[in-house]
């Protein structure tokens, strides 16, 4: 089993300053259309990050009015990230599979390129679901496009981050998601379908390529709804506590994963 691959500071450098190439401007701005039709964010929902790197996603969910919250298990990463937000931004250090938050607690919760580097992809999507009352958003590396098989030959060659990654197809993450909440409805689309080296060139070809349900971009995002009909008090000792099934604030002490698979 993969171990959760943790970004020294080079690597941490490296990857912020990709996005101010000509590429990667381009990249991340099909990246961040297809999120925002996916995540659909309001002004003032609470949206947690997992695995929120350096922060670019989250600054997208910030001007769009949402209260942001991010987690990480690398230090150089969360650093970079509070450069870039300040104190408009609730950041943390931790994994994606022991999150430290209480059930149903955020409207969107995230996994954003972060799912290709946790030890155990499951357990992390069981937990986003557990934090969350409204939808979650996952997007992850294609194992099928162009970039994702550029990707894998070059670290056959030479050391990349991308010889520590997961590459995912739609049918995995769908298939672990409908085992958490069966019947779910999952809405998905890519971006990204050329080499990596045509963009700045031919970019107007990408544009006219359709994206909902094609499963060959280089970026996949999934979305799905999460309801909690019930939840599970473990702490009533001290103080009884009456739960209300259709009250959507998290119940003190409430047992993790103990949600209504629907």
């Amino acid at each position: 089993m993969k171990q959760t691959v943790v970004f020294d500071e080079s690597i941490t450098r490296s990857y912020d300053q990709w996005y101010e190439t000509p590429a990667g401007r381009y990249m991340d701005a099909r990246e961040r259309s297809l999120i925002l039709e996916l995540a659909e964010p309001r002004a003032g929902e609470r949206v947690l990050d997992v695995g929120c790197g350096t922060g670019s996603h989250m600054l997208l969910f910030k001007q769009k009015g949402c209260l942001v919250t991010g987690l990480d298990p690398s230090t150089f990463m969360l650093d970079l990230a509070r450069e870039k937000l300040g104190s408009h931004a609730d950041l943390r250090m931790g994994i994606a599979g022991d999150l430290p938050f209480s059930d149903n607690e955020f409207d969107i919760v995230t996994l954003i390129t972060s799912l290709e580097f946790v030890q155990d992809p499951e357990k992390a999507i069981c937990e986003a679901i557990r934090v969350c009352r409204g939808r979650v958003f996952i997007g992850v590396l294609n194992k099928l496009s162009l970039i994702g098989i550029q990707r894998r030959i070059r670290g056959m060659f030479r050391p990349s981050i991308y010889n520590k990654a997961r590459f995912f197809q739609v049918g995995t993450l769908t298939n672990i998601i409908r085992r958490q909440l069966q019947g779910v409805h999952v809405q998905w689309g890519s971006v990204l379908f050329l080499p990596e080296g045509r963009y700045g060139r031919v970019s107007r070809l990408e544009e006219i390529i359709p994206v909902m349900k094609n499963p060959f971009g280089a970026f996949i995002g999934i979305s799905f709804p999460v309801t909690f009909t019930y939840r599970v008090v473990q702490d009533v000792i001290r103080d009884p506590l009456a739960v209300n099934a259709n009250h959507r604030q998290p119940a003190p002490g409430a047992v993790r994963g103990m949600h209504e698979r629907s």
